[in-house]
């Protein structure tokens, strides 16, 4: 990596399905099937957002489904080489300004509870835990945590996006990452 890489966060297309589907069994274990990742890039309720290089690197992506007023949050991963540099923070932040963009009103997601750096990472945008879901994961029988952010379609919450952004940026940039 040179001393400050270009990156893009925007909504991805097909030529990215190759990499999306490695970051998922990379990271999630095969959770979506390559024709599942398909249907989400081709769904107007969804929105696929991708964090890319000038070479077209998927770095990391995340979903969402838009529902009613909700927006749920259904898939969240970084390449296991790039995690631990706010490339997460970035795609979350992404996520949340696209269901702002869509006038949607809250947002929701599940977590594995023994995933401490995931709930941390979406503490840190307000969420709050809401609930579980029992036995949810089926290969570990873990619980899933239900995680709950409210207002994203206020004023408010609007100028702490523009916060957000700032210091991603910053923080992103110390790693090498110009976004």
């Amino acid at each position: 990596m040179s001393l400050s890489t270009r990156i893009y966060l925007s909504e991805i297309d097909q030529q990215f399905l190759a990499q999306l589907k490695a970051i998922d069994c990379a990271c999630l274990g095969d959770f979506w099937s390559l024709e599942a990742y398909q249907r989400e890039i081709e769904n107007p309720s969804s929105c696929v957002l991708g964090l890319t290089t000038e070479n077209h690197e998927l770095l990391g992506f995340g979903c969402l489904w838009a529902i009613l007023e909700e927006a749920h949050i259904t898939v969240l991963a970084v390449c296991p080489e790039y995690q631990g540099q706010g490339l997460g923070k970035a795609i979350v932040w992404g996520l949340l300004k696209k269901a702002r963009d869509r006038h949607l009103e809250w947002a929701t997601l599940e977590v594995r509870e023994s995933n401490y750096v995931a709930i941390s990472l979406y503490q840190s945008f307000g969420f709050q835990e809401i609930g579980r879901r029992p036995n949810y994961y089926e290969v570990t029988d873990e619980d899933a945590l239900m995680l709950w952010r409210k207002g994203i379609h206020t004023p408010e919450f609007g100028i702490l996006l523009d916060h957000w952004h700032e210091s991603i940026s910053l923080n992103l940039l110390v790693k090498g990452w110009n976004l």
